[in-house]
C-alpha cells in the first residue's frame, strides 16, 4: 500500500513538474512583436494589452510591405558559402605569381625549377590568405547589409506604432 501511494505521489509529482515547464515554455514563445524586434512601445493613449497586440501585428504588416523587408527571413537567411572551394581562385592566382617570381629568382641563382615550386607554394599561401580575407569580408559586409535592413524595417514599424498612439523607443 505505501508503494503504491508513493509511486501515485511520484507520477502526479512529475506530471506537474512537465506541466510548470510547458508553461514556462509557452510563456516564452508567447514574446509580442515589439520586443522580438528590439522596440519598446509605450501605450500612451492607454490601450490595453489586447489592443496593443493588435496595433503591432498590424504595424507588422504594413512595415513589411512599405519596406519589403520581413526581419524573420532576413535573421533566417544563409550565411554566405565558404570552405575549400571558396576562394581557391586566388590560391590559384597566388600559386602563379609565386611561381613566376621564384622562377626568376632561380634563374639568377642557377635553378629555374626549384625557385619556380618554392615560389609557387609561397603563393599559394598567400592566396590562401587573401581567400580567408575575401571571406571575412564578405560576412562582414553581409552581416552589415542585414543589420541596415532590419533597422529600415524597425524604423517603420516604430512609425506605424507612433501613429497609433504609442510612444516608440
Amino acid at each position: 500500500m505505501k508503494q503504491k501511494i508513493y509511486w501515485i505521489f511520484s507520477v502526479t509529482t512529475a506530471m506537474a513538474i512537465c506541466i510548470l515547464v510547458m508553461g514556462f515554455d509557452i510563456a516564452l514563445a508567447q514574446q509580442s512583436i515589439s520586443s522580438s524586434l528590439g522596440v519598446i512601445p509605450y501605450p500612451s493613449k492607454g490601450q490595453s494589452p489586447n489592443q496593443q497586440n493588435q496595433d503591432e501585428g498590424e504595424c507588422y504588416a504594413w512595415a513589411k510591405q512599405q519596406t519589403g523587408i520581413d526581419p524573420v527571413a532576413v535573421a533566417g537567411a544563409p550565411p554566405p558559402p565558404s570552405g575549400p572551394a571558396v576562394g581557391g581562385g586566388e590560391r590559384v592566382r597566388g600559386a602563379a605569381r609565386g611561381a613566376v617570381g621564384g622562377a626568376a629568382i632561380g634563374a639568377i641563382a642557377g635553378d629555374t625549377g626549384a625557385g619556380a615550386g618554392i615560389g609557387a607554394v609561397a603563393g599559394t599561401m598567400a592566396g590562401g590568405r587573401q581567400a580567408r580575407q575575401n571571406r571575412q569580408s564578405q560576412a562582414k559586409q553581409a552581416q552589415d547589409a542585414k543589420a541596415g535592413m532590419v533597422r529600415q524595417f524597425n524604423r517603420a514599424f516604430g512609425a506605424c506604432m507612433e501613429g497609433k498612439g504609442y510612444v516608440v523607443k
